[in-house]
């Protein structure tokens, strides 16, 4: 599929609910598509959808093993409602036993931006090399940076479709699905937290601040790069 395909039939996806733009996805694609949750509120939702109506899609997730501890319950809990496996990606500079590399520990502390793309856009980009289409959970709402997302859209970063099914849904529309469907999800979402990532790069929100705010804050970061133009690659 090319980006002038896409573009021709933006009025199509726009009015599919996301089940149905993930069954036409699934059946375009493939074991091409993946979806990738972050686990965050929207990510669960994609979850109960994938789940709740079997449709063969990959789900995978990265593990930057600096994560929060109800994060990883809340991918368990996930993977056993559901029936499903969830399947961790990692940097090669973080092995499952034994000390994390030294060029990339606490590298937070140091760089932010370069600790991103080696605990998640390297693994994410090896990960979707073999990978015709992915599935995130962005959502226009939430930030200036992806107030243009499409549903359906080409990634120039990753050099593949992208599929955004809740890029039109309110963060209202998004808490009554979790709540009809009694979706799992992450409770520091109930404790201040809008937008979880990493432990070390996350704090709670105050009154009126945005609803990213609580991500690196006093740094003049608002993303990982895995939903930004292309970069440059750690090794």
């Amino acid at each position: 599929m090319l980006p002038a395909d896409i573009e021709a039939r933006h009025a199509d996806w726009e009015r599919m609910s996301p089940v149905d733009l993930l069954t036409w996805a699934s059946e375009r694609f493939g074991d091409g598509l993946v979806c990738l949750s972050a686990l965050g509120a929207e990510d669960c939702v994609l979850v109960d959808v994938i789940g709740r109506h079997r449709l063969p899609i990959r789900i995978q997730t990265i593990d930057t093993a600096v994560l929060f501890r109800e994060t990883y319950a809340l991918w368990s809990r996930l993977e056993k409602k559901y029936g499903i496996s969830i399947e961790g990606l990692r940097s090669d500079l973080i092995p499952d036993s034994g000390p994390t590399a030294p060029e990339i520990d606490r590298l937070w502390e140091r760089e932010p931006d370069q600790c991103c793309r080696a605990r998640k856009v390297v693994p994410l980009r090896k990960a979707l090399s073999v990978r015709q289409a992915w599935i995130t959970g962005i959502r226009r709402q939430q930030s200036e940076t992806r107030k243009h997302a499409q549903v359906v859209e080409w990634d120039q970063a990753f050099g593949l479709v992208k599929l955004n099914p809740l890029a039109a849904w309110t963060v209202e529309e998004m808490w009554d699905y979790i709540k009809v469907h009694d979706v799992p999800y992450n409770p520091l979402h109930d404790q201040g937290y809008p937008s979880i990532g990493c432990e070390p790069c996350t704090s709670p929100i105050g009154t009126g601040e945005d609803i990213r705010s609580g991500r690196w804050r006093g740094r003049d970061k608002t993303e990982c790069g895995l939903h930004v133009a292309p970069v440059t690659l750690v090794k």
